[in-house]
Parts: structure tokens; sequence; C-alpha cells
């Protein structure tokens, strides 16, 4: 059985993952003003403002980026510790 799982798909997956999540949540804060979280994205990405392309665009390279981020930490962690778990031959 093989345990490892791989950082290229895990880094993508949740890279794009958290992009898509953003552009809903900004797509979200331009539908429902009233309901917006843009002051939480001010905080979490660094030169995000709201709203322009130049500000978007920056919101979604820093949520791709946070995804590798993510995966960088996640999978070594994952692998290390399933890798352990396996019975002894």
């Amino acid at each position: 059985m093989r345990s490892r799982i791989s950082l290229f798909a895990v880094g993508h997956a949740t890279s794009i993952f958290l992009a898509i999540t953003f552009a809903i949540c900004v797509g979200f804060d331009l539908l429902f003003p009233s309901h917006a979280m843009y002051q939480s994205w001010q905080k979490l990405l660094p030169g995000f403002e709201w709203i322009s392309a130049k500000s978007f665009t920056i919101g979604l390279i820093e949520s791709y980026g946070y995804g590798w981020y993510v995966a960088l930490i996640w999978v070594p962690l994952y692998n290390f510790f399933a890798a352990r778990a396996l019975p002894r031959k």
C-alpha cells in the first residue's frame, strides 16, 4: 500500500481551492455589501485593497501562494507520519 501523497498535486489543489474561494468571497461582498468580509482580506493579504483589478489580482496570487504554504508544511508531515504508521515487515 502506498502511503505517500504528492506535494505537487496537493499544492496545486489547495492553491486553486483558496484562489477560487477568494474570488467567490469577493463576488459575495459585491452582491451583499452589508455582509462584506473585505476588511478580513485586507488583514490577511498584504497589498489588497477594496476593489480594483490590481487588488483582485494580488489577492488571487497571494491566495494561491498560501495554498502552497499549507502544502509545503502539511504534505511532508503527513508523509512522515504515514510512513511511521505502516506496519514493519
